[in-house]
């Protein structure tokens, strides 16, 4: 079941190219094709993301843009697992698949990252896969991530950030209408994990030529001792 969005949502910001109603229209043109065009590509992170997420075991996991669900099959078959995403369309693909997993414990609901209705510390676990870049706020959806992580909790986020020859080209191509395109490909690692007083317990670069990194983050400020 897809639980529909809130009615009191906050209405998109419209100084940011990448407001909110033009990543709800960007992942409406792509959830048909979204699985043949970034499925097969960007899947060595996914199966990078779900080997660090299987030696945790969380009880708990929210997955912050669970798009099209193809992680949901991944994860620990005893952890409760709610996936979000601002894009109906998309979830709609994600809930097809949730009859075939019908002995997890499986929630979906329609909603904005930036403004989660959820408690404060109610996951284990956060997963944020190849979201940062298209959020129109990261520092947003970074406080909120960090809010409905436990203390001590696990949050890991996969995405492409600057850097490679590859990523250089593309920002050149792609820069100038991120609006269009429906994500930022300038994304610097400094600004948007470097900044933070958490944890990074480690890093490592995936999928083809290393163009992402996956990044395992303790939900505690970086001089907590445990």
């Amino acid at each position: 079941m897809i639980v529909p969005p809130d009615s009191a949502s906050p209405p998109a910001r419209s100084k940011n190219l990448l407001s909110r109603d033009v990543v709800v229209r960007a992942y409406r043109r792509y959830a048909p094709v979204y699985d043949r065009i970034f499925g097969g590509v960007l899947d060595p992170g996914r199966r990078a993301l779900a080997d660090a997420v299987r030696e945790l075991e969380p009880a708990s996991l929210l997955e912050v843009g669970v798009g099209t669900g193809l992680m949901l099959a991944r994860y620990p078959e005893a952890t409760r697992v709610v996936g979000v995403d601002l894009s109906m369309e998309m979830l709609a693909k994600a809930s097809a698949r949730v009859p075939a997993l019908a002995d997890r414990n499986i929630r979906l609901e329609v909603m904005d990252a930036e403004a989660l209705t959820f408690p404060d510390g109610a996951f284990d676990c956060v997963t944020v896969p190849y979201v940062l870049s298209v959020t129109p706020d990261p520092q947003r959806l970074v406080a909120e991530v960090r809010r409905v992580c436990r203390v001590g909790g696990t949050i890991l986020i996969l995405n492409h950030f600057s850097g490679s020859r590859f990523w250089w080209l593309l920002e050149r191509v792609v820069k100038p209408v991120p609006g269009e395109v429906g994500f930022r490909s300038d994304f610097e690692l400094t600004d948007e994990i470097s900044r933070y007083d958490w944890k990074v317990e480690w890093m490592k670069s995936v999928n083809l030529f290393g163009l992402s990194k996956l990044v395992s983050i303790r939900n505690e400020p970086a001089g907590a001792r445990r």
